[in-house]
């Protein structure tokens, strides 16, 4: 094997090694960009998701939207089956039954104001019945991987059957992101009014506390019931970097505060998160008899690696070719060496180069010249 070692140094602030507790019964904390997870408590413990259930309400509108067979414009009539929720004491956005309400303001209601009414109003417009809705939603779950979920109604109203995990939730809270950013600025929303009362309009602020912070915080959504107690999963952003924590089984709406603002800040002030471009001039390998001399190499993506602010420490990448030159024509996006990453000696990932181009053999002539110059000067 011959490897080509570059090193890329890093200087980490000095601190005191300061293991994270939370008075959170469950908690998850990961670094999105590289899905490294900075602190865990109780991750597969089932909790009820109270109303972060709504979470993959919208996932399952922003699903059809995406694809075209939802338009946010679209109005739904509002049931009395709905407007019963309002009524009921439950978080609402007071809709009146038999308006009609399109379906960004129905998601605006549950995003925003946690609207248990804008939930069915929306369920029953998309899917007929709430019930067949939840279908929908717990397809949803299997398709993005959330084996420990499982939901019963739209809303995250109490049911034993509807149930998750901190580590589910982060799951789906990621998905959401990722998958539709430009419909995820909803939640980075601080107040809804609406005007469609049947009397005054009415002006509701965003549960989440996290957007009121100077953290860079842009969703996303709080939960509260008597048997899981006070929850949230919260995100920040600056510049590319994410952050998602998700805490369940507080006492109060100031300790899921919290409880939050300690996770987040952990992983922004404890951890650095590093990017590896996919394409960058040390990826390289010469040739033989090919025309072009060096073949520029690259990764499928970028890769982020999350390390501690602990000490000064040496980051060491190590490109492990099989042969130190290319000798035969291959085609651009095939596999050609490996890039090796190394952190205190220990390998952390191992991911394959790809050839940026395709190659090609040099005429007969100058593969000539090339094998008698190789046995004249070796």
């Amino acid at each position: 094997m011959i490897k080509k070692i570059f090193i890329i140094c890093f200087l980490f602030i000095s601190a005191k090694s300061i293991a994270l507790e939370t008075s959170a019964k469950q908690a998850y904390l990961v670094d999105v960009l590289s899905g490294e997870v900075l602190f865990e408590k109780n991750k597969e413990q089932k909790i009820s998701p109270a109303s972060i259930t709504k979470i993959m309400t919208a996932i399952v509108a922003f699903d059809l939207i995406k694809k075209g067979d939802l338009k946010l414009e679209e109005k739904f009539k509002v049931s009395k089956n709905a407007w019963r929720m309002s009524s009921k004491g439950f978080s609402s956005m007071f809709i009146m039954p038999n308006d009609r309400v399109s379906v960004e303001n129905l998601l605006k209601g549950i995003i925003i104001v946690s609207g248990n009414d804008a939930c069915i109003a929306l369920a029953e417009g998309i899917a007929g019945t709430e019930e067949e809705f939840v279908n929908m939603m717990n397809s949803m779950a299997e398709q993005i991987g959330l084996t420990n979920t499982r939901f019963a109604n739209s809303s995250g109203i109490y049911d034993g059957n509807n149930y998750s995990t901190v580590e589910d939730i982060a799951k789906m809270s990621i998905y959401l992101i990722n998958n539709f950013p430009n419909l995820y600025k909803y939640y980075s929303e601080k107040k809804f009014t609406w005007d469609r009362t049947g009397g005054a309009p009415i002006t509701q602020g965003n549960r989440n506390p996290i957007l009121y912070k100077d953290m860079g915080g842009d969703g996303i959504k709080t939960g509260y019931l008597n048997n899981s107690g006070y929850s949230l999963a919260a995100t920040i952003k600056k510049n590319d970097r994410r952050i998602l924590s998700v805490v369940s089984g507080t006492n109060s709406k100031n300790a899921r505060s919290r409880e939050t603002v300690k996770l987040l800040s952990y992983a922004e002030n404890r951890f650095d998160l590093l990017k590896i471009n996919k394409i960058d001039k040390n990826y390289n390998i010469k040739t033989w008899n090919l025309k072009q001399k060096n073949v520029q190499l690259e990764l499928k993506n970028n890769i982020y690696l999350t390390i501690p602010k602990r000490k000064k420490n040496k980051l060491k990448i190590e490109i492990d070719h099989e042969k130190d030159t290319l000798s035969t024509e291959i085609k651009k996006g095939s596999p050609v060496s490996k890039l090796n990453i190394y952190y205190d000696n220990n390998l952390i990932k191992s991911e394959t180069l790809y050839s940026s181009v395709n190659t090609e053999k040099e005429n007969f002539f100058v593969r000539f010249l090339n094998s008698i110059s190789l046995l004249i000067w070796g």
